[in-house]
């Protein structure tokens, strides 16, 4: 078979690394507490409750969110638009460049808001309609009028017409979150308030509806929570229950009646006040912010689809020409990397299009730095195995020893190309990228692209790709014949 060359191939000089990698193990032990120690740890526990009851608060040491300057805002909304003239320059007729380039614009406009958006979301019953309408009615409205309620869809619905995704993408629009909540936190609840910390947004836990429990229980849940979150949380009952109230007449008669408490909601008005008060217009600086991180990667997944379809081919010229040296010239299995798995031509290409410039020494550097990651994670050993398996299955041994090395060579590069434009779509768009590596993160991306690329399916649609760029039309004409016999 002959390979049309139009650029020098640099195969070999991956200088390959045979150090193992060192597997700890980790013991654990299981700790039993006697009935005097854990009456200890409730004693101390109460203690503690008791004594940060007392001490001055500090409200903004416990914020979830870490607030931003306009400064900030503006970098991230410079980053954002960045990534949209890069998108631009490569894929000038994009249909999405005007929508993203009129976000860019309103992020622009939002830096100055004044109105501060509060939202209040959470699961279905806990009182979100009942707590907005009495923060509406209320004396704390009037005295901010700047402040807007939302409503989300209820969270944690089996079959709902929003997912759980689309309303937490609603949320993290928002300045603040009220995340309400019945009683103690769920699993699920948890989670999902780890992840509004996670995306830097303010949230205040509200644990609503404390009146339904009886003190002692109200105590022990609002202590909880605050153990367990780290974070603001307060109590409120947005409507209490009725009480029946009791009026003994002179007469000696009784008059009974069913009398509606007022809403307790002093708690929760008092931390707005300090969270208004202490952040501001900070709050939208950082509202700002995440709806430009938002976009960016909106973009940057318009980019790395442009960038990916042109490195597609490229992967594929490479593969071939790996699986056609190797198929010349039969190597042992462990070899077979080192010789045509990856070049460093490849590593140039790839990193053109991803805008990470390297040198030839540099891209040396990362194809031996690829092999080696190979070597060590045993996947040279593991696709040389899949492929003979799929080539045995196919009735094909009479010329399986040359063609397992080249199908393999094939494979290994095209894991190899594949990691690469995964790993280079996670950096951040910069056009003086060099070529200095995150070991842990490309081995992670190497494993991941090995095992998307394990399945039987697509191993044996490759191995077919592989006879028909490697062997000559009379012999795939024996294989194809052999195969209906067998069959």
């Amino acid at each position: 078979m002959v390979v049309k060359l139009e650029r020098p191939i640099l195969v070999g000089g991956l200088g390959l690394s045979f150090s193992l990698w060192v597997l700890q193990s980790w013991h654990h032990s299981i700790v039993q507490l006697g009935e005097f120690g854990l009456l200890s740890i409730l004693t101390v526990g109460g203690g503690l409750w008791l004594w940060q009851q007392n001490r001055p608060k500090a409200p903004l040491e416990q914020l979830d969110c870490t607030p931003v300057d306009r400064a900030t805002a503006e970098n991230a909304i410079a980053k954002t638009e960045l990534v949209i003239n890069q998108l631009q320059k490569e894929a000038e007729s994009y249909p999405t460049i005007e929508q993203l380039r009129e976000q860019i614009a309103q992020l622009l406009l939002e830096l100055d808001r004044q109105e501060i958006k509060l939202v209040v979301t959470g699961g279905k019953s806990v009182g979100k309609s009942t707590l907005i309408e009495v923060l509406e009615s209320s004396s704390w409205q009037k005295k901010q009028p700047k402040v807007k309620f939302q409503e989300t869809a209820p969270l944690f619905r089996e079959a709902s017409d929003k997912s759980d995704g689309s309303v937490l993408a609603e949320v993290k629009k928002s300045d603040v979150v009220l995340f309400l909540i019945g009683g103690d936190l769920t699993d699920t609840e948890f989670q999902t308030v780890q992840q509004l910390k996670a995306a830097n947004q303010t949230t205040i836990l509200v644990f609503n509806k404390q009146d339904q429990y009886l003190a002692d229980e109200r105590a022990s849940v609002l202590l909880s929570l605050q153990q367990r979150m780290q974070c603001n949380v307060v109590a409120t009952a947005a409507s209490p229950i009725p009480i029946k109230v009791r009026k003994h007449e002179v007469d000696g008669s009784v008059q009974e009646w069913m009398e509606q408490p007022a809403p307790e909601i002093q708690q929760l008005t008092q931390q707005l006040n300090e969270v208004l008060v202490q952040q501001g217009q900070k709050l939208v600086w950082t509202t700002t912010m995440r709806k430009a991180l938002t976009l960016k990667a909106e973009a940057k997944n318009w980019l790395n689809k442009t960038r990916c379809d042109r490195a597609t081919p490229i992967i594929e010229q490479y593969q071939w020409i790996a699986a056609a040296t190797a198929f010349a010239n039969p190597v042992p299995a462990l070899d077979v990397l080192a010789t045509a798995a990856i070049n460093a031509q490849m590593v140039i290409d790839l990193g053109n299009i991803y805008q990470q410039k390297f040198s030839l020494e540099q891209a040396q550097t990362v194809a031996g730095t690829m092999g080696g990651l190979m070597l060590k994670l045993g996947l040279v050993e593991l696709s040389t195995k899949a492929v003979s398996s799929v080539l045995k299955s196919n009735a094909i041994t009479f010329v399986a020893g040359g063609l397992v090395q080249g199908v393999s060579a094939a494979y290994l590069t095209r894991v190899a190309g594949l990691s690469l434009v995964e790993y280079f779509a996670q950096q951040e768009i910069a056009l003086d990228s060099g070529s200095t590596l995150n070991l842990d993160k490309l081995r992670q991306t190497l494993q991941k692209v090995f095992q998307q690329n394990q399945q039987m399916a697509f191993l044996q649609g490759f191995v077919k790709q592989g006879i028909k760029y490697l062997l000559p039309q009379t012999q795939q004409v024996e294989i194809v014949a052999a195969e209906k016999v067998s069959g």
